[in-house]
């Protein structure tokens, strides 16, 4: 069955009232250039059991919808407080297979291709869009970058739906890139489209998870201001705490590597400890931080467990992450990554090792924005 043929289905079985199974609904959607569903509405009249680990809440009190949903980071954490998903968009195959997987609901394809009125009404708008355009890792280009300008997509559907909530989330760069203007531009257009947008840089290390990563967050609502004061934090957790204490195979360092004599916890909580033996480029780079700048890549660079990680990029799918644990230089495994990123044990992952770690890397820190989700239901979310 086409993908997209899935998507229609599985968003029916889960929201009947929102995507009714009819031969005329079928053959509207069929209308549109990029859909085409021919179902026999009969066959599908049976109560529906979601056999899946996260199914929708059986009584939700708000909806929302997941925009470039990736793995359903966003989607685990409205969930978790009451939220039903009415409609969910993700481009990329593998990640589309895991969040039905999970979730028991496949997304839709290409949100430049989905009209407005096909995607419901909703409560809250989420959408982690993509940040590869604005992110130190990437090549910073911005709205240079086809993927940047998607966030005009977005705003195609606030306008169009008019959302009690839009909930944004990006890399921390997104508030410096283009010196401040491309930020400005997204503030002026949720202001354009009648929205009041409040933003903040927080941290995931704040939100009991091991991982020093930090994300702007932006709140828009029509008629009153997100206070990010608000939010409550959680202990600071470090990597020991969320150690892999069922592995008895992990993969060590064997290779040349040196260890520091000299190791100052930073600030942010990382412990930065050593390094692999390679070559680097220093011309140009301060004495003493050769091996911390961007030139020694983060698969480089050793850690200890005593502190929270750096963040877990979605480029590095060989999954090169080092940490020093009773002497011994070895690396994080796949439960630890998705335990740096908040994911529970029962958590249906992809069969392939890359996508495993490409997946978690673009994910969004689920304790994080449930934290957050808990505050918008309160401050914004039914008030007049």
């Amino acid at each position: 069955m086409p993908l997209d043929q899935r998507a229609y289905l599985s968003h029916h079985l889960q929201s009947q009232e929102l995507y009714p199974y009819t031969y005329d609904s079928a053959a509207d959607v069929a209308s549109e250039p990029s859909y085409s569903y021919s179902f026999n509405p009969n066959l599908y009249r049976l109560p529906i059991i979601f056999d899946v680990p996260f199914p929708p809440p059986e009584v939700p009190t708000f909806t929302f919808i997941d925009l470039f949903a990736g793995i359903g980071g966003f989607r685990l954490a409205l969930q978790s407080v009451g939220g039903k998903c009415v409609f969910s968009s993700e481009f990329n195959q593998a990640a589309q297979e895991v969040y039905e997987a999970n979730y028991g609901e496949m997304p839709f394809g290409d949100i430049t291709k989905i009209p407005c009125d096909f995607i419901p009404n909703h409560d809250i708008l989420c959408a982690g869009f993509p940040c590869q355009p604005f992110s130190i890792s990437g090549k910073m280009k911005g709205f240079e970058d086809t993927r940047g300008t998607l966030i005009y997509n977005v705003f195609r559907i606030i306008e169009e739906k008019r959302p009690k909530v839009v909930f944004l989330e990006n890399v921390k760069h997104l508030v410096h890139h283009d010196h401040g203007n491309t930020l400005k531009t997204i503030i002026e257009g949720l202001s354009n489209l009648g929205y009041q947008a409040s933003w903040s840089v927080l941290n995931a290390s704040d939100f009991g998870v091991a991982q020093n990563r930090e994300r702007i967050i932006i709140i828009a609502h029509q008629s009153k201001s997100f206070d990010f004061s608000r939010i409550e934090k959680l202990p600071r957790k470090v990597i020991k705490d969320i150690a892999d204490i069922e592995e008895t195979n992990f993969e060590y360092l064997n290779e040349p590597y040196t260890l520091l004599e000299c190791i100052k916890p930073q600030k942010s909580g990382l412990i930065f400890v050593g390094y692999r033996n390679k070559a680097i480029r220093k011309a140009g780079v301060r004495p003493g931080t050769e091996h911390l700048s961007r030139v020694h890549k983060q698969p480089n660079r050793i850690y200890a467990v005593e502190g929270v990680h750096p963040a877990l990029p979605s480029q590095e799918t060989s999954g090169r992450f080092w940490v020093l644990e009773k002497g011994k230089v070895r690396k994080l495994t796949l439960n630890e990554c998705y335990r740096l990123m908040g994911f529970p044990k029962k958590f249906i992952r992809s069969s392939s090792v890359s996508e495993q770690y490409r997946q978690v890397g673009n994910s969004v820190c689920v304790p994080m924005i449930e934290q957050i989700s808990k505050q918008i239901i309160e401050q914004l979310l039914w008030i007049e």
